[in-house]
């Protein structure tokens, strides 16, 4: 018999936890309803009401994981242009611990969104989503002067978002060779690179 409204309801939270505790331990490669199972210490017959096929469970650890990326905690915003593009950019990379669990999280998503269609396409939207949002830092970058009058915005904002999850991939693989200070050394180096040169000061900082 399928759980009441009422305990489905306040189980969701409980198998939410338990999907999270798999997926940090092993990846979407681990994601399984029995490992999510023996993770709540439940039988994998009752979490088939909650998850009924094993993509359902991946759609609810996609959902998951991009809700508790949206919650993280972030660094102070400066007002506009590229001090603040620059923020954003580091919430992205991989500096402590959390940030690491979380990329690799995200990494290992990869596999299944480029084998489904759906999925690969939720995937796209979400980086066509992070291309909107630091669109208009770029847009008052150029307008403050920190960027040539002939700027693309948009191709700015791709070669950006490029940019920072290559970087993402390389010190989830070598964290030895890309530190923390590295990274930041490195994103510095990219925002110095798109910035008109009589304006340095508009990009490294904070």
């Amino acid at each position: 018999m399928p759980p009441a409204l009422g305990d489905r309801e306040a189980r969701r939270e409980d198998v939410s936890q338990a999907v999270w505790r798999v997926l940090a331990d092993k990846g979407f490669g681990g994601l399984t309803l029995r490992a999510v199972a023996t993770a709540m210490g439940v039988s994998t017959g009752m979490l088939m009401h909650y998850f009924p096929t094993k993509r359902a469970l991946v759609a609810h650890a996609l959902d998951l994981l991009e809700k508790r990326t949206a919650e993280r905690p972030r660094r102070a915003r400066p007002i506009e242009g590229l001090a603040a593009l620059r923020a954003v950019l580091l919430d992205v990379l991989p500096l402590t611990p959390d940030d690491v669990a979380r990329n690799r999280i995200w990494v290992s998503s990869w596999d299944l969104a480029l084998a489904d269609d759906a999925l690969g396409t939720d995937q796209a939207d979400r980086y066509a989503r992070m291309r909107t949002a630091i669109r208009p830092h770029l847009e008052a970058a150029r307008d403050l002067g920190e960027l040539p009058a002939t700027a693309d915005p948009e191709q700015l904002a791709a070669t950006a978002v490029a940019f920072t999850h290559g970087l993402v991939v390389q010190a989830l693989f070598d964290p030895g060779r890309f530190p923390e200070d590295v990274q930041v050394a490195m994103l510095d180096g990219f925002l110095a690179s798109i910035a008109l040169p009589s304006r340095p000061d508009a990009v490294i900082g904070g």
